[in-house]
């Protein structure tokens, strides 16, 4: 006879979860301003036309949090674990996908939260 395991609600599942970029590693996580997803990556790249261009204004590489302002004068306050403010600093150019929430610095992608 075996002894039936206790029955964990996804609630208290999701409360114990926690990204590895949290503990200094590389980023387990897909959520919004973690590692950026291939498929996140591939609609980006095939849509084009929701690409804006914009200039840093400020960046905290301690916090990770990031002020682009595009060239059409739109502020996005913006976050990233994955270390896009290490990359981009203020006045740098970049570009921003507002629908899939990507920022491309110079070559290198970051999934960004809004």
């Amino acid at each position: 006879m075996s002894t039936p395991l206790p029955h964990l609600s996804p609630v208290e599942v999701t409360e114990r979860a926690a990204c590895m970029c949290d503990h200094g590693d590389v980023c387990s996580s897909f959520a919004p301003g973690h590692a950026l997803h291939l498929i996140q990556a591939r609609l980006a790249a095939a849509t084009p036309s929701d690409w804006v261009d914009g200039i840093v204004e400020h960046a905290d590489a301690v916090t990770g949090e990031l002020r682009v302002r595009t060239l059409e004068g739109e502020e996005w306050a913006l976050w990233s674990a994955q270390g896009a403010a290490l990359e981009a600093a203020p006045g740098s150019p970049v570009a921003l996908h507002r629908r899939y929430h990507v920022l491309a610095v110079g070559r290198v992608r970051f999934n960004v939260a809004v």
